[in-house]
């Protein structure tokens, strides 16, 4: 697997909380002293939390906390639980009386994999900011992407388990990384070689298929059990302002279009977010193909750190058996 992870970019805190029994989590990233951020929705069926401010044109320019969280819809609560921590711990946008952190979010679906009456709530996403530290480098499944799975055009039953993953790049004192849960509805594809890492999996038969050849075949599909959508966070020490921290997480959608296939569904909620610290200077398109890169690597970790839940097998684990 690629090395490195979010908090290598200095300044970050990352924390995770999950319940086995619901089999389902989030992770929070903190920026105590703020940071720039930008946000990029691709996919058709999101579940989002204050993305509107990240435009250029409106008036808050920094954010404290980005949650993200399983659960779907309910999984937002989570962020109301980041925001008493830093209201706690003094950190936010001072508005005289008090200070109000600034809080953006997104959710994965993954309801159907665990006890669906257990979410990532106020109480969760508190804990994960709890356990938020410097040098926060765990993967697979755990926050977030505890739940999380690919490969559900035929449903649980032929998905494949999926999680967390991470991963930071550098050219001199500049830091990318990015931080990624895949849920996709496509199969995830090896960054550098193509080949398939995880999808749509024939259990009896023990092999890998193909989502796009089961939609070219079918060509009108309805009735997907599982729902889906890619999340994460992409950040930098490099000094941007707000229209270019949108540019960024625009740019770094295409590390999703490199590895996983299909991308930006009607059935996904693909959502990038981009974060940047302002300590050096660098070049935009430096930075965001880097970004589109860590991405890339990120959702492989994310794959390759995965394990197998509730019968839905991992690749370590399929690749063992081989």
């Amino acid at each position: 697997m690629y090395n490195g992870y979010l908090t290598d970019v200095k300044g970050i805190k990352v924390g995770h909380a999950q319940s086995d029994q619901g089999i389902t989590g989030c992770t929070v990233i903190i920026c105590p002293e703020g940071a720039v951020a930008g946000v990029d929705v691709r996919g058709s069926a999101p579940g989002t939390r204050e993305t509107d401010l990240l435009k250029p044109e409106n008036l808050v320019d920094k954010i404290h906390g980005i949650a993200l969280a399983g659960g779907s819809a309910y999984g937002l609560d989570c962020a109301s639980g980041m925001m008493k921590y830093l209201e706690d711990n003094d950190i936010g946008f001072d508005v005289g009386v008090t200070k109000v952190p600034i809080v953006c979010g997104a959710v994965i679906f993954d309801l159907l994999i665990g006890d669906y009456t257990i979410r990532p709530d106020y109480d969760m996403g508190y804990e994960a900011c709890k356990n938020a530290s410097y040098d926060e480098n765990r993967q697979g499944c755990i926050g977030g992407g505890t739940g999380a799975t690919v490969g559900k055009i035929l449903g649980a039953n032929n998905a494949m388990k999926s999680g967390l993953g991470s991963v930071s790049i550098n050219v001199g004192d500049l830091w990318v990384a990015a931080l990624i849960i895949t849920n996709s509805f496509g199969d995830v594809f090896d960054f550098e070689s193509g080949k398939i890492l995880a999808g749509v999996y024939d259990y009896k038969e023990n092999r890998q298929l193909n989502t796009y050849n089961i939609m070219k075949k079918n060509k009108q599909l309805q009735g997907f059990s599982m729902k889906n959508t890619t999340i994460g966070v992409v950040a930098t020490n490099a000094k941007l302002n707000k229209a270019q921290a949108n540019k960024i997480a625009q740019m770094a959608h295409n590390g999703l279009a490199r590895t996983i296939n299909p991308i930006h569904t009607m059935f996904d909620g693909d959502t990038i977010f981009s974060i940047a610290t302002g300590k050096v200077e660098a070049d935009i398109n430096l930075i965001g193909t880097m970004g589109a890169e860590a991405v890339a690597k990120a959702v492989n970790n994310s794959i390759k750190s995965a394990c197998s839940c509730n019968d839905i097998l991992s690749y370590k684990d399929i690749n063992k058996k081989k």
